[in-house]
């Protein structure tokens, strides 16, 4: 096989089909091995690792480590593509092509495929559990409905993952790819209380917490989002003090700008470098939405303390991650965004997210909060 487009050909196409049969063994061993409900929670705890770990891969100007997808050069390891990653480096020095950032890209795709495949493994037992439900209408095993949600979003995910790459990360684009990820870790925290079966007290006591509840999940859905246009667009230190913005409580900003998404990274519409004020808009926007934020959230933590005893715990976990999220933001603009506080906020968020939804489970309404009681009361009655 002399002919190199061939040989180079044969090669990717070999390490197609080892990464391919290794996630199927994967696949296999997590059907195999694992309970449902143990499986739905190492997919939440391995979905937030992921998070955490494309925040740090976006931080480290590693986006476009591999620029292209799925493989690296058409590879499945930068190490067999250490020849293309170095004649890339070289052409452009300070560009985003290297062999260290290489291998963070690829990490980051093959902790996902991994994500992926125990995504597959949960639909897979769900719908082959399916009859459970003929014996037992609450039992999370026979729902099926989310699972298969969880997979069309992970597939979603996995088409924002290529686009970000393939389309030189594009504000819009990159920040659907953070969004995509925040929603796989809102959907695995509500399978997970449904299989925990977790409860949140008396239905009648719960009541008033559900508008609360919903309330509090957009408006830190919102909060994220603005999170993600800062990290996508480099805004973090557009403005360098805490409280105020370059010393004014009201600074110089250009929302237009800013908030037009459709856009080439750090351009406007027209082509132009975006603004400083464009950048402060950003940013400031993000600070504002924290302040409304953290409000909304003490209220609803507030409310679930002073609910039921069953919720207290998760008061405390609402209020916790909120309060270090807090000083994460502040932290990370006072030491000019460290990588390790940057990633520490995006882990936070998808903690604080996780914990918000499983507190929306619990004041869900009777039939989640009541799950157990009915399963009992089934079983006595055989």
């Amino acid at each position: 096989m002399n002919d190199p487009a061939i040989w180079q050909f044969s090669l990717a196409a070999m390490h197609a089909l080892i990464w391919g049969a290794s996630l199927l063994v994967a696949l296999l061993l997590f059907l195999r091995f694992s309970t449902p409900r143990g499986l739905a929670v190492l997919t939440l705890i391995m979905t937030v690792a992921l998070v955490m770990l494309g925040a740090y891969v976006r931080l480290s100007d590693a986006g476009l480590g591999c620029p292209d997808w799925p493989g690296c050069y058409g590879q499945l390891s930068p190490t067999y593509a250490a020849e293309q990653i170095q004649a890339a480096q070289s052409a452009a020095p300070n560009g985003g092509v290297s062999l260290p950032k290489a291998w963070r890209e690829m990490v980051h795709r093959y902790f996902a495929s991994l994500v992926g495949v125990m995504v597959l493994a949960i639909a897979i037992k769900a719908l082959r559990d399916r009859r459970t439900r003929l014996r037992d209408p609450d039992d999370p095993a026979g729902k099926y409905g989310l699972p298969i949600a969880l997979v069309i979003a992970v597939v979603a995910q996995g088409l924002f993952g290529k686009w970000t790459v393939t389309l030189l990360l594009k504000p819009a684009i990159v920040s659907l790819h953070l969004l995509g990820g925040m929603t796989l870790v809102a959907l695995l925290a509500w399978l997970c209380a449904r299989h925990l079966r977790l409860t949140g007290g008396p239905p009648s006591s719960l009541r008033s917490l559900r508008p609360l509840a919903t309330i509090g999940l957009v408006v830190l859905s919102v909060q994220i989002a603005l999170g993600g246009w800062v990290s996508t667009n480099y805004a973090a230190l557009a403005c360098m003090d805490f409280p105020t913005c370059h010393g004014a409580w009201k600074p110089a900003t250009d929302f237009s700008h800013g908030f037009h998404f459709v856009r080439e990274l750090g351009m406007t519409t027209n082509g132009e470098p975006l603004s400083n004020e464009a950048l402060n808009a950003i940013h400031w926007a993000h600070r504002i939405g924290a302040l409304v934020t953290t409000v909304v959230l003490i209220a609803a933590a507030v409310a679930l303390l002073r609910a039921h005893p069953a919720l207290r715990r998760q008061a405390m976990w609402i209020k916790t991650a909120l309060v270090l999220q807090i000083l994460i933001g502040i932290s990370t603009v006072h030491f000019a965004k460290p990588i390790f506080l940057a990633t520490a906020h995006n882990f936070v968020a998808a903690v604080l997210l996780a914990t918000l939804m499983v507190a929306a489970y619990r004041v869900s309404g009777p039939k989640s909060n009541a799950g157990f009681a009915v399963s009992t009361t089934l079983r006595m009655q055989k």
